[in-house]
């Protein structure tokens, strides 16, 4: 049987004064792809939920291809009059990317290393110069050729050796994830016939140049379980297991650290930390644990000198603090106090250098870089100066030296490379992002942080910018974005791509959601679990308050996610669909319920600490009653176009086909409702560097479209 019905809609008339019904301005016949409703019965807990689209699980199953291929079909059909701008965009925003450029160089044992673009390539070249950056360069990968015949080309987890000789590197050319690593000598330009297959692409060297360690994946869950010892000319098939994580809730990962004295295999899962250690110049002896696993607790290790220093949230720290061991006694009866626990203050990250040691803090949702010495005599933070801004500490691979490389960047200013001497507190721009195309001036620009009262009176933040001059009285389109889970925190940072919707009247408004962690531990924890609804309240309680406060209003607001961000816009459409004249959803996690029963599925059992474990049943009705697929109800629904890649290992690309298939069965309305497929994609879509303009080409001009700006 087909796997396909055409349904006939005759002339749909998407006329001009109502907004709703203009998304694709054509007075039209219109057809759209119906999946075969084939009934599956779920059942779990003594409740049964029919699921009539299960069998789109079926990869390779030709009926499954030709529905996403007619799907396919059915967007570029109802997208064609939109190309030529999609085409113009592109190019717009293209031009506005410097081609032939290069990262700011940073120095490590010797060697300068420097990846740069060249004009007219899509991906990146890694070089180095030995001592100084007048040295000849030496090409180590250019990843246009190595690319060749690819559809998709991904080069990660470069490691060069500690002699400089070697460079161990990880490729993926399907995008799954599933990195073979292999080995170049640098000064021969061979690649060694180790291929070492289904790794994470990373792996960390010994002292001794010849013994690498690296992290293999299970075929089917994808999920990184065995750490594995590799000598250098010896069978792949006799390298020896070092550690297999069995707990699978858990993963693993090894790396070095940044002393170069101990080599470091890491567990974590959601909620719970482990790590073992073993001197780097005894690659054969064996790895001593840490401090043992505990629910719970969780904390990151850092070495210097004889000590380790613990970021970490033992004894109810939610907002982690430091703490410090020797080497020799690592479990926590013996860590002691460095920075206390502070309510209001979350602490991020550690960053070690030879007199220095910088803390990474995040305080009232804002990113704070706290300097001090080891000797106690100096401590203070850089200062910075709005509320929509971004920095962090970059690379600092150099352990002996004064200079700290941070970048910084804010909603209308262009990302900043900052070479920092932590003695004088002279600061050197090392590059700031260029904005071709001679249009570009901040000043033309408006950020803004704004607090929504949600639901339940919690103040929640939005980050705003704009062309300066807008009016509030409801008539400018805005696009608000969202993610909220993970404890993932989108910062307001600066994208050259967004000024193709800035400079044609869009307002763009990030909702620091809970189950973020913008403003602390707490804000996490109040949007996971049994808490997840929050996170899909306080985004909807946002759009309300910029309707209310005249920024935008239901005809002219939009919405945006990905991933589960995707899972927020599943859910933010079927609570309140009329807030929103358009949405889009990238790879969006939508069947919770059946992907977190699935423990085939990659990433399912090691997420059970953020959405639950639905073979309980207290978690399984929760999840049941948010689960974007398991929620369509016939309603209107806003125009929406859903993204997908078919090799998607972390979100399936099943999951938004069924969703959209459910929601052509039942939605009430003629909005627009697309799914495009990337027949060759994964996660996180196209590799070339030009290439994902193309997709964002696409989303922005969905939107715009339905705006009627047509150019």
């Amino acid at each position: 049987m087909k796997s396909l019905h055409i349904i006939f809609l005759l002339s749909i008339t998407f006329a001009s004064s109502c907004k709703k019904n203009t998304s694709t301005a054509l007075e039209t016949q219109v057809q759209y792809p119906l999946a075969d409703k084939k009934k599956t019965n779920l059942e779990k807990h003594d409740d049964v939920r029919v699921d009539n689209y299960f069998w789109l699980n079926e990869r390779e199953n030709p009926e499954v291809i030709d529905y996403l291929e007619r799907e396919n079909d059915y967007n570029d059909k109802m997208t064609a009059h939109t190309k030529d701008f999609q085409k113009d965009l592109f190019e717009e925003m293209k031009g506005r990317i410097k081609e032939d450029d290069a990262s700011v160089p940073y120095k490590l044992n010797g060697y300068w290393y420097i990846t740069r673009y060249e004009k007219g390539k899509d991906y990146p070249i890694y070089s180095r110069k030995k001592e100084t950056l007048d040295a000849e360069e030496e090409i180590l990968f250019d990843c246009n050729i190595e690319a060749e015949g690819h559809s998709y080309y991904r080069l990660s987890g470069l490691n060069i050796s500690p002699d400089n000789k070697l460079a161990a590197f990880g490729v993926d050319t399907i995008s799954r994830r599933k990195y073979t690593i292999r080995i170049k000598n640098l000064e021969t330009g061979e690649i060694y016939p180790e291929t070492i297959e289904t790794t994470t692409g990373g792996s960390t060297w010994a002292a001794d140049s010849k013994t690498l360690f690296y992290t293999k994946k299970d075929d089917e869950t994808l999920r990184s379980d065995k750490v594995y010892r590799h000598i250098l000319g010896t069978p792949v098939d006799e390298d020896v297991e070092i550690y297999n994580e069995k707990d699978d809730t858990f993963y693993t990962f090894v790396y070095k650290t940044k002393s170069k004295k101990y080599l470091v295999i890491g567990s974590s899962s959601t909620l719970t930390t482990e790590y073992r250690i073993l001197k780097a110049d005894d690659p054969t002896g064996e790895f001593k644990v840490f401090q043992p696993r505990v629910r719970g607790l969780e904390y990151g290790i850092a070495h210097y000198e004889d000590h380790f220093y613990v970021l970490t949230n033992d004894d109810g720290a939610k907002n982690f603090k430091l703490m410090k061991v020797d080497e020799e006694n690592t479990l926590k009866d013996n860590w002691k106090e460095v920075i206390p626990h502070r309510e209001d203050v979350l602490l991020e990250d550690i960053e070690i250098f030879k007199d220095y040691y910088v803390i990474s803090e995040r305080s009232n949702g804002l990113n704070k870089i706290n300097i001090k010495r080891w000797d106690g005599t100096v401590d203070y933070y850089l200062p910075f100066d709005n509320e929509t801004y971004t920095a962090y500490t970059s690379t600092n691979p150099d352990f002996d030296t004064k200079i700290l490389r941070y970048s910084y960047n804010s909603l209308v200013t262009p990302n900043s490379v900052i070479d920092f001497d932590m003695e004088t507190k002279e600061k050197e721009v090392k590059k700031e992002q260029e904005v071709l195309g001679g249009k570009f001036d901040k000043s033309n620009y408006v950020s803004e942080r704004v607090w929504a009262t949600a639901a339940d009176g919690t103040k929640v933040p939005i980050s705003m910018v704009y062309k300066k001059g807008i009016k509030k009285d409801g008539s400018n389109p805005l696009l608000q974005y969202g993610y909220g889970s993970y404890g993932s925190t989108v910062d307001p940072y600066f994208s050259t791509v967004r000024l193709s919707l800035l400079d044609r009247g869009f307002i763009y408004a990030i909702a620091h959601v809970r189950g973020g962690e913008y403003l602390g531990r707490g804000w996490y924890e109040d949007g996971k679990l049994f808490k997840k609804i929050n996170t899909f309240t306080d985004f909807i309680d946002c759009s309300k308050f910029l309707i209310e406060q005249g920024y935008t209003s239901k005809d002219h607001l939009y919405a945006m996610g990905g991933s589960a961000g995707g899972l927020l816009m599943g859910a933010v459409v079927n609570m309140a669909p009329e807030y929103y004249n358009g949405v889009v959803a990238s790879v969006p996690f939508v069947d919770v319920v059946t992907t977190m029963l699935d423990d085939s599925i990659p990433l399912t059992t090691g997420e059970y600490d953020e959405w639950g474990n639905p073979n309980e049943k207290k978690y399984y009705l929760y999840m049941k009653s948010y689960s974007p697929y398991d929620n369509v109800i016939a309603q209107e629904y806003p125009n929406m176009l859903v993204t997908t890649g078919l090799h998607d290992s972390q979100v399936q690309y099943w999951e938004p086909a069924k969703w959209v298939a459910k929601l052509r069965e039942l939605k009430t309305d003629y909005n627009l409702l697309l799914l495009h497929t990337n027949m060759e994609a994964g996660h996180g879509g196209a590799s070339g560097r030009f290439e994902a303009l193309k997709e964002v080409a696409e989303e922005y001009v969905f939107l715009l479209d339905l705006e009627g700006i047509k150019d």
